[in-house]
């Protein structure tokens, strides 16, 4: 399940990049349309198993993101994302 929210993650990047291509991807609101385009667009709720509410996702990927870019680590960011994202928003067992 993490290799497949990690490619979503890679997924929405581009698509991200290429919709925002005459900024060169530049959008200070990035995680509200990842957060959209995961929740609409994409298999993300089946794969979690919940639908998580647009801002507590969009909240995620804002602190992810922080995390991610103050720590020094050769993780790739969507596997770093994705594990979290499981972390966060799976339903209990």
């Amino acid at each position: 399940m993490s290799d497949d929210i990690a490619q979503l993650l890679q997924e929405v990047a581009e698509t991200h990049h290429r919709v925002f291509r005459i900024t060169d991807g530049v959008d200070p609101d990035w995680a509200s349309w990842y957060a959209d385009w995961l929740l609409q667009l994409s298999e993300l709720p089946g794969l979690l198993g919940t639908t998580p509410v647009r801002s507590e996702l969009v909240y995620a990927l804002v602190q992810l993101d922080k995390e991610f870019t103050a720590k020094v680590s050769d993780e790739p960011w969507p596997s770093y994302y994705a594990a979290d994202l499981i972390r966060r928003f799976s339903p209990a067992p």
